[in-house]
C-alpha cells in the first residue's frame, strides 16, 4: 500500500480539520436514508462513477463534470488538495500505471444522510469503507482499507462532489 500513498504526506492540521468537520456533521445530520431511496441510489451511482472512472480506469473526463469547482480533498496521509491538485495527483500516481490499482466499496458500508435547509434538500453526506487493490506478481491483491466521507451539493439540479475526507488508512488484513 505504501506505493499507492506515496504522493501524500502526514498532516496534523488535516486531522484537526477532520475532527471539526465530523463534529459539525454530527450536530446537523439527519437520519440515514433507506438504501432503497432515490437519494441513496443516486449517490451510490455517483460513488461508482468516481471510483470506476478515476481510480479503476483513469477516465478523468467522466469525473470532471461531477466535481465542484471549489472541491477540497482531505487525506489523512497526503494532506489537503484542491480540484486541480487532486486531478494531478490521480494522474501522476494511480493513473501512471493504469490497471495496477483498483478500489472496491465494502458491501453494506455505504450510508447517506440528507442535508436540508427549510425542508429543501441541498446536499447529502455519504460515508463508507473501501478497500484498495494493487497488482502484485501480475495479480490484484487487496493491500489497504480506509473510511471516506463525501459532501455532495445539489446545484442547478446536478449533484457535485464538494468535499472529501479520506481517513483511517491502514493495511488490509482478513
Amino acid at each position: 500500500m505504501k506505493s499507492l500513498l506515496e504522493p501524500f504526506k502526514d498532516s496534523v492540521i488535516l486531522k484537526i480539520i477532520m475532527v471539526v468537520i465530523l463534529f459539525l456533521f454530527s450536530l446537523c445530520s439527519n437520519a440515514q436514508v433507506s438504501k432503497t431511496s432515490e437519494l441513496y441510489q443516486t449517490l451510490k451511482s455517483k460513488d461508482s462513477i468516481i471510483f470506476e472512472n478515476a481510480f479503476n480506469n483513469c477516465n478523468l473526463k467522466k469525473l470532471k463534470p461531477i466535481i465542484a469547482d471549489d472541491f477540497e480533498f482531505y487525506h489523512d496521509v497526503g494532506g489537503i488538495q484542491n480540484k486541480e491538485q487532486f486531478f494531478e495527483a490521480v494522474k501522476n500516481s494511480i493513473c501512471a500505471k493504469p490497471g495496477n490499482h483498483t478500489r472496491t466499496l465494502i458491501e453494506n458500508s455505504l450510508e447517506v444522510f440528507p442535508m436540508k435547509k427549510n425542508g429543501e434538500l441541498y446536499g447529502a453526506i455519504q460515508k463508507g469503507k473501501h478497500t484498495f487493490q494493487e497488482k502484485q506478481n501480475g495479480k490484484l491483491t487487496t493491500v489497504g482499507i480506509a473510511d471516506f466521507t463525501h459532501l455532495w451539493i445539489f446545484e442547478n439540479k446536478i449533484w457535485k462532489l464538494k468535499r472529501v475526507l479520506s481517513y483511517n488508512h491502514k493495511p488490509y488484513s482478513d
